[in-house]
C-alpha cells in the first residue's frame, strides 16, 4: 500500500496568510440560515436594477457568448474617454474595481512594500495588498471621515508606494470636497500613487468630485458599473490614469477577463442617462427614508454621498453587533463597519419600499433585543 500523497506546497507567503474573505455574501448567509432574506439591503447593490436598454443589449448578446469578449474593450473605452474628456489610452477596463485592485497590487506591491490606507476602509483593497506581501499602514478615521492629513503624514513617514482613499467613503458614506482632494493630490510624496476609489461618485454631491487630470502619473481613479448602473453581477469597472501607467496593466491583466455580455451592457447603460437619473433620485429618496426610520427609533443617521446610510446605534460595537444580529434574525440583511469607533454603526443600503418597510418593522425589535 503506497503512502498517502502530500499536497504540493504553496508559496511561503500564501501559506502564512489567514484563510479569510473580505465579505460573507448574503447567499452564504441564507444557506447557513436555511431561509432567504426579506430585505437584501446590506451589500450596497443597486436594487433598482440596470437600464432596460442594458438588459436588452445583454440579452441580444447572449447568443454570441461563445465568443471571447473584445480583449481591448475598444468600444467601451472609446465611449468612456469621450464622456470624461480623456483619451482611450487613459482608461483600463477590468473585472470590477476589486479585479483592478488585484492587478494594481501585482504591478506595484512586493513583499514589504509600504501601503497606506484608513483603518476600517474597504477591506478588499487590503486583501489584495496583503496577498502580494505588502505592508499595510492604517490611519484611523477622524470624525467619521477618512483623515486626509493623517494619510498624507503616514505616506511621507513610511515612504508609501500606494495610498488608498475612497470618496465618498465606504463604510461611512462621508465625503470630502473637490478642493480637499486636490490639495491632497498636490501634496503627495513624489513616489506615492493615490488610488482614488470613486465607486459611489454618481450619488455624491457635485462639490465632492475633483476635476480629472489624466496626465498626473500619481493618481489612479476607479469607477464602476456595479453601483449606479446596477450591474454588480456583471463584474465590470474601469480606472482612469496617465497613459504609461494604464499601459502597464496590459503586462499582467487577464485580457479576456471582461466578458462580451458585460461589455455591451455597460456600453448601453452609458447611453441611458434617463435611467441613471431615475436611480439617483430613487437612492436619494431611500436615504431620506432610512434617515427617518433611524430618527423614529432615537438613532442618528450620518449624512451620506453613497447609496447607503450609516446609522449610529448610539453605543459601542458590541451593541451594534447585537442590533445587526437582531435584524438578520428577522430576515433583514445589513452590514456594519468592522473597527471601532466606526462599528457603533450599522450600514443600510438604499432599498425599495417593501425592503425599507421590512427594515422599519424589524429595527425596533432588534434594538429591544440588543438592549436586553
Amino acid at each position: 500500500m503506497s503512502a498517502p500523497r502530500q499536497p504540493v506546497p504553496l508559496t511561503a507567503l500564501v501559506e502564512a496568510l489567514p484563510s479569510l474573505v473580505p465579505f460573507v455574501g448574503p447567499e452564504a448567509q441564507e444557506r447557513n440560515r436555511g431561509r432567504p432574506f426579506k430585505a437584501r439591503i446590506g451589500a450596497n447593490e443597486n436594487v433598482f436594477g440596470p437600464s432596460p436598454k442594458a438588459v436588452e443589449a445583454m440579452c441580444a448578446a447572449a447568443p454570441e457568448i461563445w465568443k471571447y469578449g473584445d480583449s481591448d474593450n475598444h468600444d467601451l473605452k472609446a465611449e468612456l474617454a469621450r464622456r470624461h474628456g480623456v483619451a482611450p489610452e487613459n482608461i483600463v477596463v477590468g473585472e470590477g474595481i476589486d479585479g483592478l485592485f488585484g492587478y494594481l497590487a501585482r504591478m506595484m506591491v512586493e513583499p514589504g512594500t509600504p501601503v497606506v490606507t484608513s483603518l476600517g476602509a474597504y477591506p478588499t483593497f487590503n486583501f489584495h495588498i496583503t496577498g502580494f506581501g505588502g505592508r499595510l499602514h492604517t490611519v484611523p478615521f477622524r470624525n467619521d471621515h477618512e483623515d486626509l492629513a493623517g494619510l498624507l503624514d503616514a505616506a511621507r513617514r513610511d515612504s508609501a508606494r500606494l495610498m488608498f482613499l475612497s470618496n465618498p467613503d465606504n463604510p461611512m458614506g462621508t465625503w470630502w470636497r473637490a478642493q480637499d482632494i486636490a490639495g491632497l493630490i498636490n501634496a503627495l510624496p513624489e513616489k506615492t500613487l493615490l488610488c482614488l476609489d470613486e465607486a459611489y461618485c454618481e450619488f455624491a454631491p457635485p462639490e465632492a468630485l475633483a476635476p480629472l487630470d489624466a496626465g498626473n502619473p500619481q493618481v489612479l481613479r476607479f469607477r464602476t458599473f456595479s453601483k449606479a448602473y446596477g450591474m454588480a453581477g456583471a463584474r465590470i469597472a474601469y480606472a482612469i490614469g496617465e497613459a504609461r501607467l494604464i499601459k502597464s496593466f496590459d503586462k499582467i491583466r487577464n485580457h479576456f477577463g471582461v466578458n462580451r455580455i458585460a461589455q455591451v451592457g455597460a456600453l448601453a447603460a452609458l447611453h441611458d442617462e434617463a435611467h441613471l437619473a431615475h436611480v439617483i433620485a430613487e437612492v436619494a429618496a431611500a436615504r431620506e427614508t432610512i434617515t427617518g426610520i433611524a430618527a423614529a427609533n432615537g438613532l442618528e443617521a450620518l449624512g451620506s454621498g453613497a447609496n447607503f446610510v450609516a446609522v449610529d446605534c448610539g453605543r459601542d460595537g458590541d451593541f451594534a453587533r447585537r442590533v445587526l444580529q437582531g435584524l438578520i434574525e428577522r430576515d433583514v440583511f445589513v452590514r456594519m463597519p468592522g473597527v471601532a469607533p466606526l462599528d457603533r454603526c450599522i450600514r443600510v443600503s438604499a432599498g425599495r419600499a417593501f425592503e425599507l418597510e421590512a427594515f422599519a418593522a424589524a429595527l425596533p425589535q432588534a434594538l429591544e433585543h440588543a438592549r436586553a
